[in-house]
């Protein structure tokens, strides 16, 4: 993939997320409005969602604006354990919307969230997943050359 590529599906997706994220202004609005409307079936307290909102609001902006890797490392990790919880929940609880759409929707924009997170940026990275090393390149054990180097 060419570094122009890789950087329009990183904008891509990142743009999307931000926009699915910022849809806790839309949680944050109805809690206020009709605290028993938010997905009563679920199980949770209603002021879980009012809290979830705040925090997919600051996630979506974290990851859009520059600098600050490690706490976009955190807004992440923290997006995709919400959308993989939604869908869990929903499953669990047999909510599944039309032709699953509460459970496949937010599967879909954790893969997204994923995808953003592996395309980002050097400078929005902290470190670096999985090393290429040359030792790993010439097939030696990694893990034996660093136990071995002490």
């Amino acid at each position: 993939m060419t570094t122009k590529t890789r950087n329009i599906v990183y904008w891509t997706t990142t743009v999307l997320v931000a926009f699915f994220m910022s849809g806790g202004v839309a949680q944050l609005m109805q809690y206020r409005a009709n605290p028993h409307g938010v997905v009563p079936e679920l199980g949770y307290p209603m002021y879980f969602f009012a809290i979830l909102g705040v925090w997919k609001i600051l996630g979506a902006i974290t990851i859009l604006v520059p600098g600050y890797p490690r706490l976009k490392e955190w807004a992440y990790a923290g997006i995709f354990f919400d959308l993989t919880g939604a869908a869990v929940s929903c499953a669990s609880v047999g909510v599944y919307g039309a032709y699953g759409f509460h459970i496949f929707a937010p599967l879909i924009i954790a893969g997204l969230t994923v995808t953003s997170w592996a395309l980002r940026p050097e400078s929005r990275r902290v470190g670096v997943l999985f090393p290429a090393s040359e030792e790993r390149h010439a097939g030696v054990n990694t893990r034996a050359a660093t136990v071995a180097r002490g």
